[in-house]
């Protein structure tokens, strides 16, 4: 085993604003057992996290159920850890980014880049809401679309023709907050100059500290021919956040201060610890390993901003980003309607969280390819591999050793070379796991499984039982049946701590770790068992969908009346029959899908329509996290919508989509055996 590390691991911190569902697991569970694996290795691994507890959208939600944003974020911080600690996810220190530690940090760290030249300040103009008193972001302005006349779009972007465009081009604007129409205000912004370490992070982000479609993703940042723009680091009061130092009535903006969150939640737990060093873990020559498990969706922030914030400041930079993908359910992005939008906490009214402990390591690999969570191969691997196989060896030879030889473990080994393959196996595991491999590391353990299954059936323990005279060969036969399968615990314990803690209680063994894999138990006193996993049921899963099911008839899209209130949108004018028929619809093949840099919305589209090709810009991002799995789809294309000219380019048509809109919007398709260029009637 190689000589003890010392490695500080964090998960992006998750927002102090909602529940957490199965998508944010995804990444928590996914950091635990790399960090547990780390332990189980004897390695010193310390996991820090926090809630992200700052912004407009905790200010407004505060105020909207009439407590402070104190009081909230206590109350969301206390469901999330609770969520965390029944899914087995173990935090060496959980802490806020609203504490007192990320304050005098983020001030620190903003003085040192100001103090070094890399803060520059200019005026901004923008939207102002004059009964709020308040700036705008783009999210909280809505008004009549300057290109189509739709109404009820938000600043930038209108859904229903896919325009984009500037907060101060849309038509009778109206904030989303209060229903007042804002004004146009000047203020003085802080932006960090993030050009000038555009050397040192194309260095950096082809270290290896990416994985390289992270580092490729980056590149098109660094290598644009607009290269890397100044990062707007302040927003203005009311806010909740920390105020810039100096600067009465000036934040900074929530992105600035939520990574310095983990440095702040390491440095709370070396106030508990005083073996715990902060600088020799943040020095800029440390020698200690840093980690951040992130999403996708937040790379940018972690691969650009928060290494050169680092950077400029005089701290280390991050040993490697671990990049995943999204989570899907049953193929498709998790959904409200069909009850696939589960949270944490549905979950465990249902099901045992270490069944998606399992499925999720028996899915995850190194790549930042989406994760999908199918609800019957989760069903089917989760009572095959864990309850099949895995229990399966202690339930088959833990009875005939108590009732056979007082529940003594016998010191027999009738088998060497099975025993043998299991301890060859061991590095090839360990290496899977610390290279997040997850996958393969569950396919090789379940193969081992397999043997020990294979070979204890054919040895027949309990046929050999009714024979005279086989007593010693049935007790040697389950004395190596459950040696192997605490080999199988120890390889499993990062993913099902559970399991392992209640058979180490059967096995009467203290913690079992990574090097008690090469000594077997024998001559030794096991408790009595009891089962272990008990199989999943068709009906814990439907009960858990009909309980995240909502009506979306209660969720139908609103719109701010001139007082503030949320109104029902009415229907559109009716149009006659020929106005109707006008309109020609054909199918489409999506032969390229991709994002529109720049755009918060929009997908860009190439259409085969069977004797042309037609480009389309749509705005269905946030339904569409990853573009690429719409390509080889089948949709109607309106055809003979005139072009319109944005400013990514040329709109050729429109896709056809339906739904309430954000994450709930679903391409419409035809049904199977139809072909590009074909007119609907």
């Amino acid at each position: 085993m190689s000589p003890t590390r010392q490695i500080l691991v964090t998960s992006a911190l998750p927002y102090a604003n909602g529940s957490i569902h199965l998508g944010h697991m995804l990444e928590y569970i996914q950091t635990d057992i790399w960090v547990r694996f780390q332990k189980l290795r004897g390695h010193q691994c310390w996991y820090v996290c926090a809630d992200d507890a700052h912004g407009s959208a905790i200010m407004l939600r505060a105020e909207k159920e009439g407590i402070t944003p104190e009081q909230l974020i206590a109350k969301v911080q206390a469901e999330h850890t609770a969520d965390f600690a029944d899914f087995g996810v173990a935090f060496d220190n959980y802490h806020s980014t609203h504490s007192e530690e990320n304050r005098a940090l983020s001030a620190a760290i903003y003085l040192k880049l100001r103090d070094a030249g890399h803060i520059n300040t200019r005026s901004v103009t923008q939207y102002f809401d004059p009964d709020k008193g308040m700036f705008l972001a783009d999210r909280f302005i809505k008004g009549t679309c300057p290109k189509c006349g739709a109404e009820d779009q938000y600043g930038d972007n209108c859904e229903k023709c896919g325009a984009t465009y500037a907060p101060t081009d849309l038509k009778d604007p109206r904030s989303a907050i209060s229903g007042a129409t804002p004004v146009l205000k000047d203020s003085k912004h802080f932006f960090f100059k993030l050009p000038e370490f555009a050397a040192m992070l194309k260095e950096w982000t082809r270290s290896g500290a990416l994985q390289e479609a992270v580092a490729n993703k980056i590149a098109e940042w660094l290598d644009s021919d607009t290269g890397l723009q100044e990062w707007d680091i302040s927003r203005d009061a009311p806010y909740f956040g920390f105020e810039i130092p100096d600067e009465p009535g000036k934040y900074f903006y929530v992105w600035l201060d939520a990574p310095i969150g983990y440095m702040a939640s390491f440095q709370n737990l070396c106030a508990k610890c005083p073996e715990l060093s902060f600088d020799a873990f943040w020095n800029k020559d440390s020698s200690a390993e840093l980690y951040h498990f992130i999403g996708k969706d937040i790379v940018n922030f972690h691969a650009l901003f928060w290494p050169a914030m680092l950077e400029g400041a005089g701290f280390r930079k991050p040993t490697a980003l671990n990049v995943h993908g999204y989570l899907t359910v049953n193929g498709q992005k998790m959904s409200k309607s069909r009850g696939t939008f589960i949270k944490a906490r549905t979950y465990l009214d249902h099901l045992n969280p270490e069944y998606l402990r399992y499925y999720y390591a028996s899915k995850l690999g190194r790549s930042v390819d989406d994760l999908d969570l199918n609800l019957e191969d989760f069903v089917q691997k989760v009572n095959a591999d864990l309850v099949g196989k895995v229990v399966n060896i202690a339930s088959r030879c833990a009875g005939f050793i108590l009732k056979g030889n007082e529940g003594v473990l016998v010191d027999a080994n009738p088998e060497p070379e099975l025993w043998a393959t299991f301890q060859q196996a061991a590095p090839s595991i360990a290496e899977a796991y610390e290279a997040r491999d997850f996958a393969r590391a569950m396919r090789e353990i379940m193969a081992l499984a397999d043997r020990a299954n294979a070979w204890i059936a054919d040895k027949a323990p309990w046929a050999l039982n009714k024979q005279e005279g086989k007593q010693a060969e049935v007790q040697a036969i389950c004395a190596l049946g459950v040696n192997l399968f605490r080999q199988l615990v120890i390889l499993l314990k990062p993913v099902l701590p559970k399991l392992a803690s209640d058979a180490e209680a059967f096995l009467r063994v203290a913690p079992l770790s990574w090097t008690d894999l090469s000594t077997p138990l024998a001559n030794h006193q096991l408790n009595a068992f009891s089962p272990l996993m008990t199989r999943i049921e068709s009906a814990n899963i439907d009960a858990m969908i009909e309980a995240s099911k909502e009506d979306l008839a209660a969720e139908a899209p609103a719109a701010p009346a001139g007082n503030g209130e949320l109104v029902k949108e009415p229907l559109a004018p009716e149009i006659n029959f020929d106005a109707f028929a006008a309109v020609d619809l054909r199918i489409a093949l999506i032969e390229k899908a991709e994002f529109v840099e720049g755009a918060d919305k929009l997908l860009r589209l190439t259409l085969d329509i069977g004797d042309a090709k037609r480009n389309v810009f749509s705005g269905i991002k946030s339904a569409y996290p990853d573009p690429s799995k719409l390509e080889g789809r089948l949709t109607l294309y309106v055809a003979n919508l005139a072009p319109r000219k944005m400013k990514f380019g040329l709109s050729e048509g429109m896709v056809l989509a339906a739904g309430p809109g954000g994450e709930e919007i679903f391409l419409l398709s035809p049904d199977a055996g139809a072909k590009p260029g074909q007119r609907v009637h």
